[in-house]
């Protein structure tokens, strides 16, 4: 096993990244990074969709597995270059450097920071709710955008202080995130079941192209519940004996995650008919009040309020570490490239990370449905990248045949050719059913294109 304190310099300084993440850490990451808002906001707009138990179940189980076929691309791409910044990684080694780099212009300006400020803006919104419940008081629009912005900040600030403490700080809140969910799981199920839930509405009423249309929009949403699987990539060069934990961590938080959003969206229908279901916007706290009355809605809103507060900081954490790799080699802002002295951290990149948070998180909080809209703004972009990242793999072993691979995917290349085929669906019914919002995120990400071809003309060669 490597020396917990094995670490790797970043070029053009002596400070370097530290191995201070075992396994634990990695997984806590893995699961923090997965577990947010999604299971608490996602099934209600899911069985909308798809408008059957059958097919809403469908969604859940597909989405896992589908994650679990594109995270073993991952583990093996992972384990032979176990470097920080996660998928930009791979891409570096497999395309062109346009390619690498649009992917991290698209992460930074349209999903990842993106998704930070839906997620702040979630815990604003359940602690809102935590508030009303409790003393009777409600937060105005502008205090739950102030407090997801304090939030983002508070966070950031904690992760400038070495990723030791930031990995603990994940096996805390990923600990946290599991008992609120088995409670949550636990009530469901036992507090007054009502199984004929299951009776009503299960099978389509019909079979065809609107189904499969209806199926996969749902899918965009079941698919966001399950991002952040690939998070402990991004810190792969601050982890103890990468080769091993990588795809152990994977293997473990995918898994783990996929059994409780099923036992999860079981006991949602326990407590609440299809019907409610559908249109409840607070899924998790209708099924607690029904099963445990008021007492059900704090907790809840406690449970969503530490969930939101954990995945925000896991964010925080590995996504930094993506535009730290781009600027270290010559591909993004350079300032970006630099680490404390101090804390072995990308605290530019954190802070840099933090203002444009910051500022989608002012211009969401003036829209309706920003949740909803944020996911269908970037799943087209999002869906294309993970297609090329998939990809990869193909060119990476024809490229480096005879490089080591600890991990290779079983039975390649049908897992590869099957996630690459579902994402790239995913994306056209993505076009079909909300075209506006995936065009504006593609226009967002060709803006990259003119810092590429016109500030930086001759792209810096990796040290």
């Amino acid at each position: 096993m490597q020396d917990s304190h094995q670490s790797i310099q970043s070029p053009g300084q002596d400070v370097t990244l530290v191995r201070d993440l075992g396994l634990l850490e990695t997984v806590s990451i893995v699961i923090g990074r997965i577990i947010g808002s999604g299971i608490f906001r996602t099934p209600a707009p899911i069985f909308a969709l798809v408008g059957s138990g059958s097919l809403f179940f469908g969604v859940w189980i597909f989405g896992g597995l589908v994650t679990m076929l594109g995270a073993f691309c991952v583990m093996e791409m992972v384990a032979m270059m176990p470097r920080s910044g996660g998928p930009y990684a791979f891409l570096k080694a497999a395309y062109p450097p346009v390619w690498t780099f649009l992917r991290g212009w698209a992460m930074f300006f349209v999903a990842e920071t993106g998704a930070i400020a839906a997620v702040a803006l979630v815990f604003a919104e359940y602690s809102s709710f935590f508030f009303e419940q409790s003393i009777g008081f409600q937060l105005s629009t502008l205090n739950r955008t102030i407090l997801a912005i304090i939030l983002i900040w508070l966070l950031t600030a904690a992760n400038c202080f070495g990723v030791f403490l930031s990995g603990k700080f994940q096996v805390v809140f990923s600990a946290a995130k599991l008992i609120a969910l088995i409670t949550i799981i636990v009530c469901g199920i036992t507090q007054s079941p009502q199984t004929d839930h299951f009776l009503i509405d299960w099978w389509p009423k019909s079979v065809g192209w609107e189904t499969f249309l209806a199926f996969f929009a749902a899918m965009r949403y079941g698919f966001f519940a399950y991002s952040g699987w690939e998070g402990a990539t991004y810190v792969a060069e601050e982890v103890k004996n990468p080769t091993r934990n990588l795809p152990l961590s994977l293997l473990i938080g995918i898994s783990g995650v996929m059994l409780l959003y099923m036992a999860a969206n079981v006991s949602y229908l326990l407590q609440l008919t299809p019907g409610e279901l559908q249109v409840s916007k607070y899924v998790a706290g209708d099924a607690m009040r029904r099963a445990l009355g008021a007492t059900g809605g704090l907790l809840i809103a406690v449970a969503v309020m530490v969930n939101t507060f954990g995945n925000v900081g896991t964010q925080i954490l590995v996504k930094a570490r993506t535009w730290h790799a781009m600027a270290r080699d010559g591909m993004f802002f350079s300032p970006l490239a630099k680490l404390s002295e101090t804390y072995k951290t990308p605290n530019t990149a954190l802070i840099v990370q933090a203002i444009w948070a910051t500022l989608l998180v002012l211009f969401a909080s003036m829209a309706r449905n920003a949740y909803e809209s944020v996911i269908d703004f970037f799943t087209f972009t999002a869906s294309f990248f993970n297609v090329m990242m998939f990809g990869a793999i193909f060119i990476l072993r024809r490229r480096f045949p005879d490089m080591h691979r600890p991990f290779r995917v079983p039975f390649y290349p049908i897992p590869v050719i099957i996630a690459c085929l579902v994402y790239a669906t995913l994306m056209l019914t993505a076009l079909i059913t909300a075209p506006v919002q995936s065009l504006l995120g593609v226009g967002l990400t060709a803006t990259g294109l003119l810092y590429y071809w016109y500030v930086r003309r001759s792209p810096v060669e990796p040290v």
